[in-house]
């Protein structure tokens, strides 16, 4: 296992103190992370603050050439990424290699984007002309469920863009991040990007901080909040992905055979970890029984273990926090519904939850009205489509939801009317670097990806000249 360092000013540096990195598939050590204290925070930003004349002056095309250098330094050890972030996230590592081959998806898609003039008006008396502007220190901070790709959808926008950026990945998912920060270390200039680490306790200065102009965010709503009230002293620019409780509306008119399985994935995938997972499943009351029974079956068909195991499905929860949390997940749905499947840990070292299928669960249950996070997902009786949509969007969250039907047509009229930033038809998580997603309601501010994701990270400037 490589020795971790932190990436402050173009150094790898070790930490002002260690963190230990558990793998949760055994709850042993994996390795030994360098911990960041306030002075190291400061010192980081310090450096992007200096970076920042230098690297905005850059064309944007040299910028996106350094890029496409680092996209393919990140294709070439897709590997040895992928098998490092299955060992501190602990989804299979089939996942994994998606999840980095991703990531260089969307390092390229932005190496290739260009910021030019926008001419808004050319007359004979005027002609006005739009100018996308750096920011300059970029804040990112990054959750545990998808560490690399939640990185990397943040900083090559940010820097794409002109910006200086400083990121802090999750305490419990440091590692890829910092093996990151040794490439970048050899591709870009000192400053660009510095990397800390801490043990959730220097976030709040890292969002307030003076001279953090931007805090791209992803995480919990109740930590967003928190992000948010950090910015308002210097009015900072706010991009903020959080939590969801997404609901799935199957239509009278499926095949249970053929979308139970689909279902499932929407529900499971990343042990049900994923802010965009099918977390509240309304099915009608004519396809009810037999979509509880297709789904139950593949719970218990599903093969749960360490995720570097050939075979395996679906593999541990992250981290004993949230290996608690949904334990009690478990209790309330075991109170308030009927189990089809699941319902127990699994007895054996590692964060192994069975996958859980709940029937008959009324929609003021925890399990319902709050974002589970993980393998535990509720299937709701409806008779009534718009009934159906009603009490899906009877929810403070509002990030993204599925439909599934046979008439497209009406599935799209449903679509429609469910209050979320997206909304997939026949399909899940069908994400891709060109178009944007964000939440509604208390599910985020602003967009990621696309061209609103990248104009995300710019200040527009209007130049009105008199002819």
């Amino acid at each position: 296992m490589n020795e971790f360092k932190l990436l402050i000013d173009g150094q790898l540096v070790a930490g002002a103190a260690t963190l230990d990195v558990i793998n949760p598939a055994n709850e042993e050590l994996l390795a030994v992370a360098p911990r960041a204290d306030i002075a190291q925070l400061d010192q980081a930003i310090a450096a992007a603050k200096a970076a920042f004349p230098v690297w905005s002056a850059k064309p944007v095309r040299e910028r996106g050439a350094l890029l496409g250098r680092l996209a393919d330094a990140l294709e070439a050890r897709n590997d040895e990424f992928a098998r490092l972030l299955t060992l501190e996230q602990g989804k299979p590592l089939s996942e994994a290699v998606w999840e980095i081959t991703f990531s260089t998806d969307i390092i390229r898609y932005h190496a290739e984007l260009d910021l030019p003039y926008e001419v808004l008006n050319d007359n004979a008396t005027r002609k006005v002309v739009r100018q996308r502007m750096p920011l300059g220190v970029v804040a990112a901070i990054v959750p545990w469920n998808f560490p690399v790709v939640l990185l990397v959808l943040k900083l090559a926008p940010a820097l794409l863009a002109g910006n200086t950026v400083v990121a802090k990945p999750a305490p419990t998912t440091p590692l890829t991040t910092l093996l990151f920060g040794e490439i970048c270390k050899q591709i870009l200039p000192p400053g660009t990007i510095n990397i800390i680490v801490d043990n959730n306790d220097l976030g709040g200065a890292l969002s307030s901080h003076p001279d953090v102009t931007k805090v791209a965010f992803t995480g919990s709503t109740t930590t967003g909040k928190k992000v948010m009230s950090g910015a308002t002293s210097t009015l900072k620019r706010l991009t903020l992905e959080l939590g969801g409780n997404d609901a799935a509306i199957v239509l009278d008119d499926v095949d249970p055979v053929e979308v139970a399985p689909k279902l499932f994935v929407a529900a499971m995938m990343n042990a049900g970890q994923l802010c965009l997972g099918a977390k509240r499943i309304y099915v009608h009351e004519s396809q009810y029984d037999r979509i509880c029974e297709e789904l139950g079956r593949l719970a218990r068909e599903s093969v749960v273990d360490d995720g570097l195991k050939q075979g395996t499905q679906m593999g541990p929860l992250q981290n004993k926090a949230q290996f608690e949390k949904v334990k009690g997940f478990l209790e309330d749905a075991k109170r308030n519904g009927k189990i089809v499947a699941g319902g127990e840990v699994l007895g054996r070292k590692g964060y192994f939850v069975q996958p859980t299928i709940v029937r008959d669960i009324a929609d003021d249950a925890r399990l319902v009205t709050e974002e589970q996070f993980g393998p535990v997902v509720p299937v709701l009786r409806y008779s009534d489509v718009d009934d159906a949509i009603a009490r899906a969007n009877n929810s403070e969250y509002g990030l993204a939801g599925t439909v599934w039907g046979k008439d497209l047509d009406r599935a799209f009229c449903v679509a429609a009317k469910i209050e979320t930033g997206t909304v997939w038809i026949n399909k899940f998580l069908d994400v891709s670097p060109d178009i944007p997603f964000g939440g509604a309601k208390q599910s985020g501010v602003g967009e990621e990806l696309g061209r609103e994701g990248l104009e995300a990270y710019t200040q527009a400037k209007i130049i009105n000249m008199a002819k």
